[in-house]
């Protein structure tokens, strides 16, 4: 009678923290922010070429649809643990490279955090996921202030200590002193040798997104 009274308590405390996470929702998709109210001052004529490297604000992580006892959610774990930057010759991005520190990343849920680190990631064999630009990425022309430029690119990602190839679409904006990045890349868990991330109450597909935000400032002669 004790070890039912035990599994009761256990499966009502798994439906309450489900109900819990269901009652939440998820958190909007990283997306870059409106350029009304940000610009302050008058507009930058600058040129954009130069070294730009991440800043504070910056965010990465990932995005996985998920079904937790029949019912649908967006499971999502994010970290602002995110390091790099951008060369930029003329109007061509020559170079991207970021490092993010996946034993930071978090989510809404404990036991969510514990499967992610311990078991699909192994954050503490591979603590670092990095995305490097493979192909220049022309943008034609320097782009104006509040002005969105989207552009496909072509980047070595590596998760698990495994690097894929990835194809994806790239946003940047350009606000005042800083420029803005926003990117969202599909993945197939298997190419990365990731674990389907499915659990106990969870279950989800085969796929995932990446998503990050970036907000790059230009390094200074001493910085």
């Amino acid at each position: 009678m004790a070890g039912i009274a035990v599994l009761l308590a256990a499966l009502g405390f798994a439906v309450l923290a489900v109900l819990r996470i269901l009652g939440q929702g998820a958190p909007p998709p990283l997306a870059l922010p409106p350029a009304n109210g940000v610009i302050t001052g008058p507009p930058v004529h600058s040129p954009i070429s130069g070294t730009w490297n991440v800043t504070s604000g910056s965010e990465a992580g990932f995005r996985v649809q998920e079904i937790l006892f029949g019912q649908h959610h967006t499971a999502v774990g994010r970290t602002s643990a995110v390091s790099g930057g951008i060369v930029i010759s003329g109007t061509t991005v020559n170079a991207a490279d970021f490092t993010v520190d996946m034993q930071s990343v978090t989510t809404d849920a404990a036991g969510r955090n514990v499967a992610f680190h311990d078991f699909i990631l192994k954050t503490g064999t591979y603590p670092h996921a990095t995305l490097r630009l493979l192909d220049p990425i022309s943008l034609g022309a320097d782009p104006g202030e509040g002005k969105v430029v989207t552009e496909h690119a072509v980047g070595a990602l590596t998760l698990r200590g495994v690097t894929r190839t990835v194809e994806f679409t790239v946003k940047a904006e350009r606000l005042g002193s800083r420029v803005d990045v926003n990117a969202e890349i599909p993945i197939r868990y298997g190419l990365w040798h990731i674990p389907n991330p499915s659990f106990a109450i969870a279950h989800v597909g085969d796929t995932g997104t990446v998503e990050v935000l970036l907000r790059l400032e230009r390094k200074t002669a001493g910085g």
